[in-house]
């Protein structure tokens, strides 16, 4: 369903749909129930002529029961929803497969530097492919990246992976994600980052073995490792102790 509109790129991103839609329908039950015996009591005991409101206190079990069961139910769909959020956030935070490749990510104000190892497939050796606001990566290949921010709060957003991870100055922070198809995608900061938040958007290219080695092949020559800017020291900002 959320695919028709967001096509779903990775491998987790499906389970991911499914948890919002197995939210959004828990919700979108308990809430038309809601209103519908809201309405319901309004209409049934809408005030009439000659006859007097009566005080209802809610100690009667045939009182508590309107309160006891929906309570119940719901909580009974929490824990439904919990177990499958702990599942699709084990599988995507925890789990870490391992990676075929490495990529790094660095945000700043305003743009994203994207390192790619070259043709030897590791990262940090001479061969490193560094690109501005474009990431390519090859379809149904393993990648885990390190993300990190050289200046303020970011975060790194893939909608088609169902990807969104904060970048923190002065951390590294690893994930990963598997394409499952090609094709040029957005990549968005969805943290406000400054006045130029609104104009650092970014696109990952997933393409096939042979296209992608035909990208690395024609990058190298020009390859450039960007070097990271070192962590700023903290300046005091005052407050209590």
């Amino acid at each position: 369903m959320i695919d028709h509109y967001v096509p779903a790129a990775s491998t987790f991103a499906p389970h991911i749909d499914d948890l919002i839609i197995l939210i959004g329908a828990v919700v979108g039950f308990w809430g038309l129930l809601a209103e519908v015996v809201f309405i319901g009591l309004i209409l049934k005991f809408k005030a009439e002529p000659g006859v007097k409101s009566k005080y209802v206190s809610g100690e009667l079990p045939k009182e508590k029961r309107w309160v006891s069961i929906p309570h119940y139910a719901t909580l009974a769909f929490d824990l439904l929803i919990l177990v499958m959020a702990l599942r699709v956030w084990h599988e995507v935070k925890l789990e870490m497969p391992k990676p075929d490749e490495t990529v790094r990510v660095i945000a700043q104000q305003w743009a994203w530097t994207f390192v790619h190892p070259g043709a030897d497939g590791i990262l940090d050796t001479s061969d490193d492919i560094t690109t501005i606001d474009e990431l390519h990566v090859v379809n149904d290949k393993t990648y885990q990246f390190e993300l990190t921010s050289r200046d303020v709060l970011h975060s790194f957003s893939v909608p088609v992976f169902r990807l969104k991870q904060d970048a923190i100055p002065g951390r590294i922070i690893k994930g990963w994600f598997k394409p499952t198809m090609t094709g040029q995608f957005d990549i968005q900061c969805t943290e406000i980052c400054g006045i130029g938040h609104g104009l650092m958007p970014a696109r990952i290219v997933i393409e096939t073995a042979d296209q992608h080695a035909n990208w690395v092949k024609a990058n190298t020559a020009l390859a450039a490792v960007a070097p990271a800017a070192p962590a700023p020291t903290p300046t005091p900002t005052g407050g209590m102790p």
